[in-house]
């Protein structure tokens, strides 16, 4: 009888399904991005891993994928739902403000970055044909990687999309130049390329008008049904067969799938189509980086470790010089500029098909087509450290940007009320503050928050309030009160005990997580201590009672009695005889 388990198909499932069940927990357990997790695996238990001992190990055979091959079409159909989705967060109207970049910024750093890379290369020995179709092929960038990670919505999210557009559209292009270069190209190249981008634009535009006409119609019978289940496979109709009508005129079905959300994003049917579809697309973006993962053999990158360091740094400094530059010149912040340029710095997997296009044509030999795509392998693996490098140095330069009239630190607390934390509790203190027209300042360790709010024109610094220097430095015996917002009750607690001790006049209000938490912030010598539980408490009973028809003026009364009600038991567990005054000379309950 024939097992199951030596069927290829049930094997490779169950290394991808098990990687899946593994890594993703695992690694957001460390807060690490799982794509890191699937490139690890694929190493592991590709060709080139422990698939290589399947013939000593047997065993091996079912926990590792000899053939990689054999998973590709799910790993381009990852791809395809990719850009679905990414289709679904846009609109014709955002597509279309974003023409400029696409055609401009995204064309010119397509150009310039395969123009630099093929100068580099034919410097280096390579022809100039060869070095023309791998300056393109390394120009590109990964839509797979960049976009998730980006998003679409931020400014750097919004760059990236518009550069990577242009370079999925540009693909087809690209391929038919490089069969026009090839020795062997005839002189109907150019016919050829025009036909397709004829046929391609026919059938863009029939998919927009047939997509409007029965989309709607479609989705509807299907939402009548009540089952989800029809609705997805609506959905994955709708996706294949717009992927596969682009594919059949010379176009990449990724445009089609990208075509195919854009018309469903204009629907009421949006948001149901999006959460079917996320499950299947992120174990099939998985799929794809298991496989780019098992196209990196160690010991290749062993044997040749200083030509592919130099080959990968390489092609990431010129693509992250040209595509910061060019952003600046558009007009995008310094930060901005400096985190879409090394984010897009690795090559894509679309790099893998115009690599292939190019042997194909012979402009290239296949043992160079293999060394570059190791090189693209690694670039792709990097990509997550790219991002976590990107976002380090935009906050840096954002951070010296914002500091050409920075707060005078030396006297910070002058006659201001300090706000420790600029979380959501802290940020609208600040703003009842402002409203009142009464001076402040806020400390926050969040460089990005920090970096958000001083380009709002909020005075805000950067520090951590857990370090004593900090609190020497502030001078807060100069400060007209200290708010504590930060929600973690052992800090909390220690600077209401230190900054007491060091100004026991000052006005110290906290908040506090619950009522036992207040009672302890008393102690260390708050004046005020907010819980959360009691205030959400007394506002949803305010609520309530104006709701049911009381008099406004007895609800607040009786909100107010309570809250003091309330507030003198909680100080008397904080073991506090009578309450603290205010600096105004008020008592701090009521």
């Amino acid at each position: 009888m024939h097992n199951p388990l030596d069927n290829p198909v049930f094997s490779d499932a169950l290394v991808i399904l098990g990687a899946a069940g593994i890594i993703i927990p695992a690694f957001a357990r460390f807060r690490i991005t799982p794509i890191i997790g699937f490139l690890l695996i694929g190493i592991l238990v590709g060709p080139s891993g422990l698939g290589s001992l399947v013939d000593e190990y047997p065993w091996l055979y079912h926990v590792t994928i000899t053939d990689s091959e054999a998973i590709e079409p799910y790993a381009e159909f990852g791809i395809i739902l990719l850009l679905f989705t990414i289709g679904l967060e846009l609109s014709f109207k955002r597509l279309w403000s974003l023409r400029k970049l696409v055609f401009g910024v995204g064309a010119a750093e397509l150009l310039l970055s395969a123009l630099i890379i093929g100068t580099a290369l034919n410097m280096a020995g390579q022809n100039w044909s060869g070095a023309i179709g791998l300056g393109l092929a390394l120009a590109l960038s990964s839509t797979a990687l960049v976009l998730p990670m980006s998003g679409t919505t931020s400014p750097v999210g919004r760059a990236a999309l518009a550069m990577l557009l242009f370079e999925d559209v540009a693909i087809v292009p690209i391929i038919f130049l490089l069969g026009a270069l090839a020795p062997i190209a005839g002189t109907s190249a150019a016919s050829s390329l025009g036909v397709t981008l004829m046929l391609g634009v026919a059938t863009v535009v029939a998919m927009l008008v047939l997509g409007r006409l029965i989309l709607p119609r479609m989705f509807a019978q299907a939402a009548r049904t009540k089952s989800p289940e029809l609705f997805l496979a609506a959905s994955l109709l709708v996706v294949i067969t717009a992927s596969l009508a682009t594919a059949s005129v010379g176009l990449s079905p990724i445009v089609g799938a990208l075509l195919a959300g854009l018309i469903i994003a204009e629907t009421e049917y949006r948001g149901e189509v999006e959460i079917l579809i996320e499950p299947f697309k992120g174990l099939a973006l998985g799929v794809f980086l298991i496989t780019v993962g098992m196209s990196i053999d160690l010991r290749v990158i062993a044997a040749y470790w200083q030509e592919l360091a130099i080959a990968v740094v390489g092609v990431v400094v010129v693509k992250a010089v040209v595509t910061g530059l060019l952003l600046r010149v558009a007009g995008a912040r310094r930060g901005t500029a400096a985190e879409a340029g090394v984010l897009m710095a690795s090559p894509s997997e679309t790099t893998l098909i115009v690599l292939a296009a190019a042997v194909q044509a012979q402009l290239i030999q296949a043992t160079t087509a293999q060394f570059w795509q190791i090189v693209t392998a690694i670039g792709l693996t990097i990509t997550p450290l790219l991002a976590k490098l990107g976002h380090t140095m935009a906050r840096h330069l954002e951070m010296r940007a914002s500091d050409a009239a920075p707060i005078d630190q030396s006297d910070i607390a002058n006659d201001r009320t300090v706000i420790f934390g600029y979380g959501r509790v802290g940020e609208i203190v600040a703003d009842m503050l402002k409203e009142h027209q009464q001076p402040f300042v806020a400390v926050e360790s969040n460089v990005d928050v920090v970096m958000q709010a001083r380009r709002a024109g909020v005075p805000i610094v950067f520090g951590d309030v857990a370090r004593p220097e900090l609190l020497d430095r502030l001078r807060l015996g100069h400060a007209r009160a200290l708010i504590l917002t930060m929600d973690d009750p052992v800090l909390a607690a220690q600077i209401v005990r230190r900054v007491h001790g060091w100004v026991p006049d000052l006005t110290i209000i906290a908040r506090a997580r619950d009522t036992d938490h207040a009672a302890e912030l008393y102690r260390a010598g708050a004046t005020l201590a907010v819980p959360e539980a009691l205030e959400s408490s007394l506002q949803l009973s305010e609520a309530l009672l104006v709701d049911l028809g009381i008099a406004m003026g007895h609800v607040i009364a009786s909100i107010h009695g309570k809250r003091d009600e309330l507030r003198h038991r909680i100080m008397e567990e904080g073991g506090l005889d009578e309450k603290p005054a205010l600096r105004s000379g008020e008592p701090a309950a009521g």
